[in-house]
């Protein structure tokens, strides 16, 4: 597959893909400042609707009503996100799903919860590559409960399996932290089944959904997941630092003992009471005052979302990564590179990582030409499909880009 042939294999996709006008609903998609944007895994971009929503909040509600805006509809805001999230991307109920904090938090405050719910039990299982915060966090938590931390070891293009946990678990198991999609790999989880294994145990499992909601489908009430949290500035578009989201169980809600209390996760927060009494449902998982204005952007996504479908959302993704991987193949595997993510698209989320020695120095070179993926130690770039905003135009830039890099003498170079 030559440049050119890419440059026309993509153009033909492009014109095939029956999502492809959704791309012009998102800012910044004109190609002049940047002509291939493959990071949405890290940060998605602002839907062209929310800048008109941020600013009718700011002067129509924020300005117009003020404070009197709790009490016309900020308060319940995190529940009924929550509520449409769920319905929408995660196969949740209502009543079981938060907008709340940021990702570490929320995370902290289940992880916490789960060991709570197993007193008894004295070991936390994680696997040796999850996403760095995951892992400092049971760090953290074991070191607070005097608890023991089990390692699972996986591959560099995978990730935990159902027998990797079959190994792991044991009578001691409280808790089973895992990511659904690995954040380097993009290896898709077998949920249900790991799940399947740590109740075995009588174990409890937390999952991280950071980079998978919104680009992979979920189905957490049928798969008895216990637990689950996820960032939203990913492939919900939340923007920089948007609050993140939690799921519970309904069967946990009335015994969820989470570690932070707050005013706004009482009972009865205007009461100003003496003591905490927790509020009923998910609610008593928040602590402080709701990030309402943080919470509008990811709102526009999921919407935008649900007018699609997961389904069809899936189906663009499992094609943009299928598109990326024959092109790394035929293109940038003469050069040494090599695909460090699984081969069936079904086994993978919305990015791949492919591996070079000097991908390190060029993706800031890479970055000032306009082509913009992410990179990952040790020698890692991901190339992040997010399915409403990416085009196949964009990934035969960037792998053009990279080709092209890769053939000049100083790269080469650079990986021997």
């Amino acid at each position: 597959m030559t440049g050119s042939f890419l440059a026309d294999r993509a153009a033909e996709l492009d014109a095939a893909d029956p999502l492809a006008h959704h791309r012009t609903l998102f800012l910044g998609t004109d190609g002049d400042a940047v002509r291939s944007y493959l990071d949405g895994n890290s940060l998605g971009r602002p839907l062209a609707t929310t800048a008109d929503s941020l600013a009718s909040f700011v002067t129509d509600q924020w300005g117009g009503r003020l404070i009197r805006g709790w009490d016309e509809g900020w308060l319940v805001l995190p529940e009924q996100i929550g509520d449409q999230l769920g319905r929408v991307a995660l196969g949740a109920a209502a009543g079981q799903c938060i907008v709340a904090d940021s990702t570490s938090v929320l995370l902290y405050k289940l992880a916490r919860a789960a060991v709570a719910e197993r007193p008894e039990r004295t070991e936390i299982v994680i696997d040796r590559d999850n996403f760095p915060t995951d892992r400092f966090l049971v760090e953290g938590i074991a070191r607070e409960r005097g608890l023991t931390l089990r390692w699972i070891d996986v591959a560099s293009d995978g990730g935990a399996t159902p027998a990797d946990v079959a190994a792991a678990v044991g009578p001691q198991t409280a808790l089973v932290l895992l990511s659904h999609v690995a954040y380097r790999s993009g290896f898709i989880a077998d949920v249900p089944a790991i799940t399947r294994t740590a109740h075995d145990a009588g174990a409890l499992v937390l999952w991280d959904l950071s980079h998978s909601v919104g680009s992979v489908p979920a189905d957490l009430d049928a798969w008895d997941v216990d637990y689950a949290a996820g960032c939203s500035y990913k492939y919900l578009n939340g923007g920089p630092g948007a609050p993140a989201w939690a799921y519970v169980a309904k069967r946990h809600l009335a015994t969820l003992d989470q570690p932070i209390l707050g005013w706004l996760g009482s009972a009865d927060p205007f009461a100003m009471g003496s003591a905490y009494q927790p509020a009923d449902g998910i609610r008593r998982l928040v602590s402080g005052t709701p990030p309402i204005v943080g919470m509008l952007a990811m709102r526009d996504m999921i919407t935008l979302i649900e007018e699609v479908g997961m389904a069809a959302v899936r189906s663009k993704s499992e094609l943009l990564t299928s598109f990326a991987v024959e092109a790394v193949d035929e293109i940038l595997a003469p050069h040494g590179v090599v695909i460090a993510s699984p081969r069936a698209a079904s086994e993978r989320g919305s990015h791949i990582t492919i591996d070079h020695p000097a991908f390190a120095g060029m993706v800031p070179e890479l970055w000032q030409e306009g082509v913009v993926p992410d990179y990952r130690n040790p020698n890692g770039i991901r190339l992040g499909l997010s399915p409403l905003s990416t085009s196949f135009g964009e990934v035969a830039v960037a792998i053009g880009a990279i080709a092209a890099r890769l053939a000049s003498p100083r790269e080469r170079a650079a990986g021997e």
